[in-house]
């Protein structure tokens, strides 16, 4: 019986009436019952209750305790280790053997991925790109095979080969808790951006076929496709076209893509289903030893230079914010470095970028062509302190990866700020060498949640940016099982 039903009968109970008794030839005076005062008897009655009542809470809490156990946290405290977790405690993943079309053979013509020359060496080493040689003499010895020219746009092609090799990986589809799609999205989209020979219709081809062929999957009805999801290469606006004559694909607004949970290096912030994932960078560690070696290193360097930014400035834009920054860093008296990227100056085969983000305790991060830019992640894996202008550009992007307290790890200057004509310098000089010390620890703490390791199985007691993305997924698929959740 049920606590509450068993106390609600006690009560029931002792509110009934009793009926009085039959007269008899007895002198009642003489009778013992009237020897035991009626008080006496509620008062019996009334501790009687309380002691059930206490008896029967007592029963409830170690059923509870004892059916549903406390469950495990996202991550552990320290970032770096598993927490001893073992096993899927999230649930399992089913990969679906999409057709070539969607993605290998993409990569087996990555010579058409560009209109301006073939991208075959930039999606090598399973999309991490060719060995960055050229940075030999500027990261430690030991870690110079950990470092690759990598792609911006390579995560479909990193994630694909992870999941391939996930630990939780299951090939049975009836016991998964989450179903990926390997779509090479951006890659598919990407070959016709640039010129005016294609479609709207080519720019969404690969994406409606895609949708056509899972909706088909018998595991698609499980959810309507909310236990479903992709890695989406490129920004979330590349795939928001709302016009057949405007930029990029219409995919993420096509009917069937309602449900899926999008990872993307840049989200919308107001869309659910858009999760922000970090920008895949050089570094990738093979073992927890790398790391190690890696944060010691920046954490010992010598940074000569209070600030750096590297970027261009964008002409045609009147009040050019990147312009701002280069011409403050140009008169802030050897205190900022700066590494003008005009024209080719900062593609990938050259370690001018990572030299100025060592060498510099803050590394300015204003907006890219959109919110965001790799170059946060550049400049966090060097252990330089970031500064933002805009809060989309990573507070609002990548919150299962960096601290849940911006000013821990972080600078913030409004952009209105900087355009009335604030000093990036004085506010920065602001920060004593304690406090600059404290963010820079912060940062370096948290350098392998946003690093993607080379092995395609990752790294035994660490979690990467890959392990935090996909614990997130599977965590909010289970949440999404609460009732009144779905829309």
């Amino acid at each position: 019986m049920k606590p509450s039903k068993f106390i609600n009968l006690m009560i029931s109970l002792s509110d009934t009436p009793h009926k009085p008794p039959k007269p008899d030839s007895l002198d009642r005076k003489n009778s013992l019952k009237h020897y035991l005062p009626r008080t006496w008897i509620i008062i019996c009655v009334i501790f009687l209750q309380i002691f059930l009542l206490l008896l029967a809470r007592n029963l409830h809490t170690s059923s509870v305790v004892s059916n549903h156990p406390e469950p495990p946290a996202i991550s552990a405290v320290n970032p770096t280790i598993h927490g001893g977790d073992s096993g899927c405690p999230y649930g399992k993943i089913y990969v679906y053997e999409l057709p070539a079309y969607f993605n290998t053979e993409l990569l087996e013509n990555c010579h058409e991925l560009n209109p301006w020359g073939s991208r075959c060496d930039t999606y090598s080493n399973d999309g991490l790109g060719r060995p960055a040689k050229q940075l030999a003499g500027v990261v430690p010895e030991s870690l110079t095979g950990a470092w690759f020219w990598t792609d911006q746009f390579a995560s479909e092609i990193i994630y694909h080969n992870r999941m391939l090799n996930y630990r939780c990986r299951t090939t049975d589809g009836e016991a998964a808790a989450a179903y990926y799609i390997p779509l090479y999205a951006g890659l598919a989209v990407g070959k016709y951006l640039w010129t005016d020979n294609y479609t709207a219709e080519d720019r969404d081809r690969h994406c409606e076929m895609m949708l056509k062929w899972v909706h088909d999957q018998p595991y698609w009805n499980k959810s309507d496709g909310w236990d479903h999801f992709v890695t989406m290469g490129r920004i979330t606006w590349d795939f928001r076209r709302t016009k057949k004559e405007d930029w990029g694909s219409g995919c993420i607004y096509l009917p069937g893509m309602r449900n899926i949970t999008r990872l993307l290096i840049e989200r919308n912030s107001w869309d659910y289903f858009d999760v922000g994932v970090p920008y895949p960078t050089g570094f990738h560690p093979s073992s927890v030893s790398d790391v190690a070696t890696w944060q010691e290193f920046v954490r010992t360097r010598t940074r000569d230079t209070l600030f750096c930014f590297a970027g261009a400035t964008r002409g045609l834009i009147k009040n050019d914010f990147r312009g701002l920054l280069l011409n403050q860093c140009y008169n802030a008296s050897g205190s900022c470095r700066v590494v003008d990227c005009g024209g080719s100056k900062c593609s990938n085969g050259t370690s001018v970028i990572l030299e100025s983000f060592l060498g510099s305790d803050f590394c300015l991060q204003p907006r890219g062509d959109s919110f965001t830019r790799r170059s946060i992640f550049d400049c966090m894996i060097a252990g330089s302190i970031p500064v933002f202008f805009w809060n989309r550009t990573a507070y609002s992007q990548y919150e299962w990866f960096l601290p849940g307290q911006p000013e821990s790890y972080s600078v913030f200057i409004d952009k209105k700020e900087v355009l009335n004509g604030i000093a990036i310098k004085q506010v920065l000089e602001k920060f004593g060498k304690n406090e600059v010390r404290k963010m820079r620890e912060k940062v370096i703490e948290y350098i392998p949640r946003i690093v993607y390791a080379k092995p395609h199985e990752g790294i035994e007691g660490m979690k990467d940016a890959f392990d935090v993305a996909i614990e997130g997924v599977l965590n909010r698929i289970k949440d999404q099982e609460q009732e009144g959740f779905k829309w």
